[in-house]
């Protein structure tokens, strides 16, 4: 799958899971909603329940920029339509408590209300993520190929 196409198919799907390395070297996964401009994902930290707004997902972008974002489509009934994309790149946490994160903080915001009907409602107010996507990786059951595809963005 060319990146192009990766791109197209990542920008398409309502989920994502993004995947970041703690302080001790182990992933977490964790899965969020985005929108996606050219290169750049936005997710932001909204109100739906949490156990703190401390999330663990901000500590270890802050501590370890690099991270991956994964969607994927499965079909039960047509496993020729199966696919996924991943998305390596680095990311950056948009503080709210940061005047000079607020403008990138607030296009994010500006994205994700865009893009999903519950955020016309009610904006998220927290934290977002800033993720530059450095190389697009994605495969297809439909592609005799195999996996691959992947290059620089």
């Amino acid at each position: 799958m060319d990146p192009e196409e990766a791109r197209r198919r990542f920008a398409g799907s309502r989920v994502a899971r993004l995947a970041t390395v703690g302080p001790d070297g182990a992933p977490h996964l964790v899965p969020i909603v985005f929108a996606l401009e050219g290169d750049r994902i936005w997710s932001a930290v909204d109100h739906k329940p949490k156990r703190t707004t401390a999330l663990r997902r901000l500590a270890n972008v802050a501590a370890n920029p690099r991270v991956a974002v994964l969607a994927d489509h499965y079909d039960d009934e047509d496993w020729e339509a199966l696919w996924w994309v991943r998305a390596d790149g680095e990311a950056r946490v948009l503080r709210t408590d940061d005047p000079a994160a607020e403008r990138d903080r607030a296009r994010a915001v500006a994205a994700l209300v865009d893009r999903y009907a519950l955020y016309r409602r009610r904006p998220p107010a927290g934290s977002a993520i800033a993720i530059d996507v450095l190389r697009w990786t994605g495969w297809s059951a439909g592609d005799r190929g195999g996996p691959g595809g992947s290059s620089p963005a």
